[in-house]
């Protein structure tokens, strides 16, 4: 495994295709438009043919990029079998239906991140948002303006149609490639992780070389993201991986001493939580006394949004875990 996708990432410019191991490809692809800079998917050679783990955004020149780098390493978009998606977040899913058109490929995601399923127990994201946003006990002011913000940004059809649905841990058989699929809930609510049985897990959003795991948005009484992202993180600790394979950033060893150090970080964030807590306090006080990276006035506003959304899901553990 190359150190040249991480200097990459490091010097802030978007990696070439590298491969982590034989037969397994990280494709970066830029996104338009987004601070992320890039989205990695990755593409698994199989005897049944090539495997892919996430779709980028769906933008014509994220469409072209991903095709261009394909060809680089020898691959046809065409030949595709089947696309795992970790979850259903546009910069993940956004080409997964050009590619179907295109190869006939399958599309696989966690059932309860399908658009469908979504939109009948929660609604579209934006609805979710709002939801979560007046929660936190912002003045209506303040959840005006980061609605109105997310509306801007928020362009996507949530539409794509799903060949597989899971409901549970799958095992899937490529040839001579044996991928399971792993209900990792945290980031979304249908997250889900791949394990390649030859000691990778293509982790998504759920646990990446630096940094912390934003969050699922909290719109229900029963949802507690954070709940969900320790157990999450056990179970690819105890998955065995000798290489993570994130969707941004770049690949890693060491995952179980990842997976331990994320969750250690995280109850942290809950911890410092409860020693703010006082009566009646709301996730929007305790959001302006956190310390972020920077003070709270000098974030960005669509940074402001993410850390209100992130203290609301840290508020609901904290209650729910009341000593």
């Amino acid at each position: 495994m190359s150190d040249v996708h991480a200097a990459s990432w490091r010097a802030r410019q978007v990696p070439a295709p590298t491969e982590v191991v034989d037969g397994v490809w990280a494709v970066p692809v830029p996104l338009h438009g987004s601070a992320l800079r890039s989205i990695t998917v990755f593409l698994v050679e199989t005897s049944d043919g090539p495997v892919l783990v996430d779709a980028g955004y769906d933008h014509p020149s994220c469409w072209a990029s991903f095709q261009r780098s394909l060809a680089s390493i020898g691959h046809r978009v065409d030949a595709i079998s089947t696309v795992l998606l970790t979850h259903n977040h546009p910069d993940h899913v956004g080409f997964a239906d050009r590619l179907r058109a295109v190869s006939g490929a399958r599309i696989v995601m966690g059932g309860a991140d399908d658009f469908a399923t979504m939109h009948r127990r929660r609604g579209s994201f934006l609805q979710q948002l709002r939801t979560a946003l007046g929660l936190t006990g912002a003045p209506p002011d303040v959840v005006d303006g980061m609605y109105a913000d997310a509306v801007e940004v928020a362009v996507h059809h949530e539409s794509l149609r799903l060949d597989v649905g899971l409901t549970g841990r799958t095992e899937f058989r490529f040839g001579d490639v044996t991928i399971h699929a792993v209900p990792t809930p945290g980031h979304t609510y249908g997250h889900t992780v791949y394990f390649d049985t030859r000691g990778l897990v293509f982790t998504g959003d759920t646990m990446m070389a630096e940094g912390p795991t934003q969050l699922a948005i909290v719109s229900r009484p029963e949802d507690d993201p954070a709940a969900d992202l320790f157990r999450s993180l056990r179970l690819i600790r105890d998955l065995g991986a000798e290489i993570a394979c994130p969707a941004h950033q770049f690949p890693y060893r060491d995952v179980a001493a990842r997976a331990d150090a994320l969750a250690a970080f995280h109850r942290d964030e809950v911890e410092a939580l409860r020693g703010l807590i006082g009566d009646g306090a709301t996730a929007w006080d305790l959001a302006r006394r956190t310390t972020w990276k920077k003070p709270w006035d000098d974030l960005g506003r669509g940074t402001r949004r993410f850390a209100l959304v992130h203290t609301l899901a840290l508020l609901r553990h904290a209650a729910n875990t009341a000593r």
